[in-house]
């Protein structure tokens, strides 16, 4: 009885959630252990009601936990999720109203397309109007029609993800969770697939949540990224601020392909350097590095903002090309600098193997990092009143490392 009359409880709750229209997704402190291995720590995350968001990070950091947590399928060790307000650890995951696309489609493979879609509606009993109603928007919308009577065996990997994601859609829960849905879809089908998710999406806004390793599908899929390193939250932002304003030396190192360059440098009097090699910095990048305690620092920039010359220029970098990567439509020129690696992207001039080249980067695209913390340092922003961006050292409560705050100059050094 007592057990009974919780779950009415719950469900009485989760009732008026849906009838408030709230879809927003927060965890609290939330820890996951399984036994004495701690896979996720301290994370504070909130999902914004109808946003898209994407659980990124490699192998093993801990997204699909994460997404498995917010669906009910493992509980948290420590800390709160909150669905749409109400503190969610102990809802049953049949209870949480999500929708949920596995890696391996889950189908059942002796039911029909048609019968796999509809499968769940019928055990909630909806009208069968409803449930026609559904079914054949979802099949139109996926192009599924010609394969309402097939067999999962009688489908393309392809078709099988269409019927997955078409089951999930039917469903039109407030919470829609993907866990690495097209990982078994070659590189045409994956492209395809993700067109149709952002058109499901912008069609129904549910609150969206995505757990991949790709970085393509992170970028052209994701409204917002929550990247993971073991377990930890290491930046949540848009596509756009996580690729050019990168929170730490992580983040800039797993967001691009070929991935940013990373080199040791060393500030004195205006002047980065590496080995004997040394470039004279803009004023408004001497301003922040003037604010520093220290002078060691790693200095980052992305390979598409190194040109090369085969002749000296003023204010450059000296290196040696150690071999080349043919791109297609460009190449990957790899160089030592003073015994640092360093990756050029060339479309006009390529050098050849052992050549000296002359590099001269683009100093606006400059990113600097601590040397012992990896955080960013921060950016220029308006030289004539003073300000320039800085990154938080901890989250704020909602999990976003915020990167646009404005602080002076004067008497503050970066964080």
């Amino acid at each position: 009885m007592k057990e009974e009359k919780k779950t009415n409880m719950i469900t009485e709750n989760i009732n008026e959630n849906k009838e408030a229209g709230e879809a927003e997704i927060s965890l609290v402190h939330a820890e996951k252990s399984f036994g004495k291995t701690q896979v996720i720590r301290d994370l504070n995350l909130t999902i914004q009601k109808g946003e898209r968001l994407i659980l990124l990070g490699p192998s093993g950091c801990g997204k699909s936990t994460t997404l498995r947590m917010i669906a009910g399928l493992e509980e948290l060790t420590g800390g709160d999720l909150y669905m749409g307000g109400i503190r969610s650890n102990d809802i049953p995951c049949g209870l949480r109203n999500v929708a949920m696309v596995f890696q391996n489609y889950a189908l059942y493979p002796h039911m029909t397309v048609e019968k796999n879609i509809t499968y769940g509606l019928k055990a909630a009993k909806l009208p069968q109007t409803e449930i026609d109603s559904r079914l054949e928007e979802v099949l139109e919308m996926l192009d599924l029609k010609p394969y309402r009577d097939r067999k999962p065996k009688e489908l393309s990997g392809g078709q099988r993800q269409r019927v997955a994601l078409a089951r999930a859609v039917v469903k039109r829960a407030p919470y829609f969770l993907l866990d690495e849905p097209l990982s078994n879809l070659d590189a045409q089908l994956r492209m395809r697939a993700r067109k149709e998710l952002v058109k499901i999406h912008e069609k129904y806004h549910q609150t969206f949540i995505y757990v991949t390793h790709d970085q393509v599908e992170a970028m052209t899929v994701g409204q917002k990224i929550a990247l993971l390193k073991d377990g930890e939250l290491q930046m949540l932002d848009t596509p756009d601020r996580i690729y050019n304003q990168p929170a730490n030396v992580f983040t800039a190192k797993f967001i691009g392909s070929p991935a940013m360059n990373i080199v040791k440098v060393l500030y004195t009097c205006g002047r980065i350097h590496l080995g004997y090699e040394s470039l004279l910095l803009p004023d408004d990048w001497k301003k922040i590095l003037d604010h520093q305690k220290e002078t060691e620092f790693y200095l980052g920039i992305r390979p598409e903002h190194m040109q090369l010359s085969p002749s000296p220029i003023s204010n450059g970098l000296k290196a040696v090309v150690k071999y080349e990567e043919d791109y297609g439509k460009e190449y990957g020129v790899y160089l030592d600098v003073e015994g640092q690696e360093m990756i050029a992207i060339c479309t006009d001039f390529i050098p050849e193997r052992g050549q000296t080249v002359y590099v001269r980067p683009t100093f606006k695209r400059f990113h600097f990092f601590h040397r012992n913390s990896e955080k960013n340092l921060g950016y220029p922003k308006d030289t004539e009143n003073g300000t320039y961006h800085v990154f938080h050292k901890e989250p704020i409560p909602s999990g976003k490392y915020v990167v646009d705050q404005e602080v002076e100059f004067a008497g503050r050094e970066a964080i």
